[in-house]
């Protein structure tokens, strides 16, 4: 009976070590989350757990103090960009609430966000995004950008915006 209960537990301990083998070949094929992504998760349940203990306490002040708070701390060029593009944004759709989605600064309407802005060094990239939700209604047939690439703005492309903001909250 002890020669059972021995094999038993051998056979038990293989396969507990086939399965972390196992495991480790699967954790080392997948590359899960980057660093940048993991910190934007981290962020993001950061502003629920600070929404949560707010409640319904929470302010458009509260948002956009948090949001400009966030585009003061971006470097440069960046900074400039998110500077301009809150200022187009406050000034074309001042029914938006700004308030921090994932670490960056988001523009929403009864609690769903429509757009944000996404500095270059958020997640090392070439160039800050200006992105758009599906509650921005800027439906253009069967297919149309949601995101677009900003290296500097001129007054060109600031109108481009502008029109972009007051369409999708038509």
């Amino acid at each position: 009976m002890s020669e059972k209960r021995t094999s038993g537990a051998i056979a038990q301990t293989k396969s507990i070590g086939r399965s972390a083998k196992r495991a480790a070949a699967i954790a080392s094929k997948s590359k899960g989350f980057t660093d940048a992504e993991r910190i934007a998760i981290k962020e993001r349940a950061k502003e629920l757990q600070a929404a949560a203990r707010r409640g319904r306490r929470v302010g458009k002040e509260d948002g956009e103090s948090a949001v400009l708070a966030k585009i003061a701390a971006m470097p440069e060029p960046d900074r400039t960009l998110g500077k301009r593009i809150h200022a187009i944004i406050k000034t074309n759709a001042p029914a938006l609430s700004p308030r921090l989605w994932y670490g960056m600064p988001a523009y929403t309407s009864d609690g769903k966000v429509v757009c944000f802005f996404q500095c270059a060094q958020k997640f090392k990239t070439r160039y800050a995004t200006l992105g758009f939700m599906h509650e921005a209604r800027l439906d253009d047939g069967a297919m149309w950008p949601t995101a677009y690439a900003l290296q500097a703005l001129t007054a060109s492309e600031e109108a481009r915006i502008s029109a972009l903001v007051r369409k999708a909250v038509s």
